[in-house]
């Protein structure tokens, strides 16, 4: 009889007769111990199975082979599509992690939300990218948009220029070639960096009045945008005339409109008549509605019969391409930017920032709106070129162990920009003749903060720094409001941390799943459009004279753009602070 220490199936029977009852042979067979395994066979049995497990082991290691190789093929290659398409590639400069984070914090807060509802750009989140250029491992949004213009990676300060000061073929210019309309829009200067990467060639980004000529089609390959909306008119007016701040004499506006066929409109009642569905928008179109940047959104709803938002930008452009392309065996190419964001980074500026994050998930909806509405197929691709301000949405404001807490409410309250109420303070003092201590420190605590940010607790510590320092107002007051909310930053640049990707979803876009490279993205913008950028790549570099080819087509450039040393060295944002308070005074 078994017992407990008995294995399973083994037999109850003592050694037997090999004359015994041939029975227990059929049992023995049954429990694989018949005498023919027992005996001479047995090492027959033994190798057949060793060489069953092997092929066995065998052919799963290359299934998992197969496995990994199929994956890797579906998120680094994918068939290109055939057929009419259209692609929208968002940029949200300087919008890192934390800003989505703070933003969504402050919508549920401010329209009584609860805690699940989420931003669009949440539904959509697709994956990260890493931001490093080949010069640094924190990008400049020159690097930045190279990656995503060109695919490649280059140094801080390049305009879709490589380390070599060769240019390099964008996306769009590659899409004009194939046959695609083409669109850019920005709140920013239309010559800033990101726009600029996309339809320019120049070692320094220093160099709008150059970016403004070649943007209109004054370059190697001629004309490639069809539509540009945005700010940045003064490098687009030639120097002395009102509102120009070119360093040559050159009208771009009648260049672009005499050499180059543009419409052009620059004011707020003009796109209206396109907004509002009055007319059809001619191509190509040029729409330049500030002298410099859009303001803020937290500033410009309150200056709305003079400046269009980001997202009546994009639905006009949205519009313009779909309707010229009705007829067409291609679609269009559309880059827009929430270029703002990075600038309210750049200001620690949080009140400033979620405003304009909330403008940006607006468009970011419309454009999904639009995509579902339409009869061509197209997708959406978002991401940020890198993070600023170093955002952390809390701060530790005394000694004492942290709150972990942090006060929406105080953003809430703010109806102004620390930039804007800067600007204020700035006009205010040039044109007053008695700047005393006391009367300063009253006109800031009674007409810019208590108005400006419902703060009614501003120290005399806090008072007395603005009247003594009215060139670090914008700082100054972005610090006070950041405290109060216990919202904390550690730097007025750019830090290095991943950002988000998002995405509609579409052919391919399995590609930028996951941790990709920003020159990932880029290069899914290509493969989904099916366009060969390296053949711009070329052209650019059969046509151009030398490596330092700067001057404009029959024009002569007045500006020094020798020193590429100094001109990297400079900080963008000290630049633009500088144009921004000359501008206000």
């Amino acid at each position: 009889m078994a017992n407990v220490t008995t294995p399973l199936l083994a037999s109850d029977r003592r050694e037997t007769d090999p004359d015994s009852d041939p029975s227990n042979d059929s049992e023995d067979a049954l429990q694989g111990q018949s005498r023919s395994t027992q005996t001479g066979r047995s090492w027959h049995m033994r190798l057949r199975e060793s060489l069953l497990f092997a092929w066995a082991l065998l052919a799963t290691a290359g299934i998992l082979v197969l496995a990994v190789w199929a994956s890797h093929q579906q998120q680094t290659s994918f068939e290109k599509p055939a057929g009419k398409r259209n692609l929208i590639f968002m940029v949200s400069d300087g919008m890192g992690p934390a800003s989505l984070s703070m933003t969504r914090s402050f919508r549920q807060y401010t329209e009584g939300l609860e805690y699940g509802d989420t931003l669009t750009l949440d539904k959509h989140f697709w994956g990260s990218s890493r931001t490093r250029s080949s010069s640094s491992l924190v990008t400049d949004s020159a690097a930045g948009a190279t990656a995503f213009s060109c695919g490649k990676k280059s140094y801080n300060g390049a305009i879709s220029m490589l380390p070599d000061s060769t240019p390099c073929g964008t996306v769009l210019e590659a899409a004009k070639k194939a046959g695609y309309h083409t669109g850019l829009v920005v709140t920013t200067d239309i010559t800033d960096a990101t726009p600029a990467c996309f339809a320019s060639h120049v070692d320094v980004r220093s160099q709008n009045d150059d970016i403004a000529v070649q943007e209109v089609g004054n370059g190697t390959l001629g004309r490639v945008v069809d539509l540009m909306f945005g700010g940045g008119r003064c490098h687009f007016l030639p120097n002395g005339a009102e509102g120009g701040c070119r360093q040559d004499d050159i009208d771009v506006v009648k260049m672009a409109k005499n050499e180059y066929g543009w419409n052009y409109i620059g004011d707020r009642p003009a796109f209206d008549e396109f907004w509002e569905g009055k007319k059809e928008v001619p191509l190509p179109m040029l729409g330049l509605f500030a002298d410099t940047d859009i303001p803020f959104e937290l500033d410009r709803r309150n200056m709305n019969e003079i400046y269009p938002s980001l997202s009546e930008m994009a639905k006009t452009a949205l519009r313009a391409l779909d309707k010229a392309t009705e007829g067409s065996d291609n679609g269009f190419f559309l880059m827009i930017e929430g270029s703002r964001i990075d600038h309210a980074g750049h200001g620690n500026d949080p009140a400033a920032q979620v405003r304009e994050v909330l403008e940006y998930d607006r468009t970011f909806k419309a454009v999904l709106d639009f995509l579902e509405e339409s009869h061509t197929p197209g997708v959406l691709v978002a991401t940020s070129d890198h993070e600023t301000g170093g955002l952390s949405v809390s701060r530790q404001v005394h000694a004492e162990y942290p709150q972990y807490l942090w006060y929406p409410a105080v953003l809430a309250n703010a109806s102004s920009s620390s930039e804007h109420l800067a600007h204020r303070l700035h006009s205010h003092l040039a044109q007053s003749s008695d700047n005393s201590t006391d009367k300063l420190k009253k006109y800031i605590n009674n007409e810019l903060i208590i108005p400006g940010f419902g703060i009614h607790d501003a120290s005399d510590e806090e008072l007395a720094a603005l009247a003594s320092h009215p060139e670090q107002a914008q700082y100054l007051f972005a610090y006070m409001i950041s405290v109060r909310a216990q919202i904390g930053w550690s730097t007025h640049g750019h830090s290095a941390v991943d950002v988000n990707i998002y995405s509609s979803g579409g052919p391919g876009a399995e590609a930028i799943r996951g941790n990709v490279e920003n020159t990932d993205v880029g290069k899914y913008l290509r493969d989904y459009l099916n366009v060969d950028v390296d053949a711009i790549t070329e052209e650019l570099n059969k046509n151009i004279q030398s490596k330092r080819n700067l001057d404009m087509i029959g024009y002569e450039i007045a500006a020094d753009t020798t020193d590429k040393v100094s001109a990297l060295n400079e900080d963008h944002w000290v630049a633009h602070e500088e144009l921004e308070t000359a501008r206000s005074t």
